[in-house]
């Protein structure tokens, strides 16, 4: 590299120095300076220090401005913003030695603001997510908590706008406690989760009245519950894999009286149970098979 103009102190400060080539590699007046590539495309415009870039400039690919902020020892240290080729705001917030690092906030191709909060390293550290459909419409966001994503803490929207789905975490072996919405944003469910899955203790609603609660596993009613109609208990007893199962349970009328009381098989009366009337009088005790009375 040859340079050609005049020096302060041991230091470059007014001059142009050149590829072997002969092609201007860069040029600089009282400390300040360009920075050009061999396609001669301007890759540097700022203060430009023992031909590193220190204090402030702007950084460009292909002739394009890419980042504007701070440098220190020719690495982004400081406050910067990056951008798309197209001049849409990509980053903005603090850097380390060329990575983001402290706070800051990123964007998308459309202007979305995706991320706000902590970054360590270059990667996001904590902090929110958001992600946006092709339309620009929120779809859900996440939290971020020492670099990773949690999956048990995020907000999950409907095309509409509306909220679909919500966890919060409540730092008991992974188990969080959410919130499930119809698209007019009524509640559906309101319960607890275990990987992204009903799990544990819940209530199922419908057209704003209690449909169900009880216990469910891997995203099915499995355990104790109870199902109502119109707002009035209809059943209580086992479920298995969503539908009711075996063991004991009762059903009632819509008025809330008992109907009948006993044991369950795959769903149906099986084994010993009591039928009763609206009035409450004994209709028939003795043995059920597939749901119906056992004549023998």
């Amino acid at each position: 590299m040859k340079f050609e103009g005049e020096y302060l102190n041991g230091k470059r400060w007014n001059g142009k120095g050149y590829y072997k080539n002969g092609i201007i590699e860069f040029e600089i007046k009282e400390g300040k300076g360009k920075i050009y590539n061999y396609d001669s495309n301007l890759d540097f415009d700022g203060e430009y220090i023992n031909r590193k870039k220190n204090g402030k400039g702007k950084e460009y690919e292909d002739g394009v401005l890419i980042f504007e902020g701070e440098y220190l020892n020719g690495e982004r240290n400081g406050k910067g913003k990056e951008y798309y080729k197209d001049d849409e705001l990509k980053f903005e917030g603090e850097y380390i030695n060329g990575e983001r690092n402290g706070k800051g906030k990123e964007y998308n191709e459309y202007g979305k603001l995706i991320f706000e909060g902590e970054y360590k390293n270059g990667e996001r550290w904590n902090g929110i997510y958001k992600k946006y459909n092709h339309d620009g419409k929120l779809i859900f966001e996440e939290e971020y908590l020492n670099g990773k994503e949690l999956n048990n803490e995020y907000k999950e929207y409907h095309l509409n706008g509306k909220l679909k789905f919500e966890l919060v975490n409540l730092k008991e072996q992974n188990i969080s406690k959410g919130k499930e919405y119809y698209r007019d944003g009524e509640l559906m469910f309101d319960g607890k989760y275990l990987n992204g899955q009903r799990n544990g203790e819940g209530k199922e609603y419908e057209d704003d009245e209690l449909k169900f609660e009880g216990e469910y596993i891997n995203g099915e009613r499995n355990g104790k519950g109870k199902e109502y109609r119109n707002g009035q208990l209809i059943f209580e007893g086992g479920y298995f894999n969503g539908k009711r199962w075996n063991g004991k349970g009762k059903e009632y009328y819509l008025t809330g009286e008992l109907k009948f009381e006993g044991e369950f098989l795959n769903g149906n009366r099986n084994g010993k149970g009591k039928e009763y009337y609206l009035t409450g009088e004994l209709m028939f005790e003795g043995e059920f098979l597939n749901g119906e009375i056992w004549k023998g």
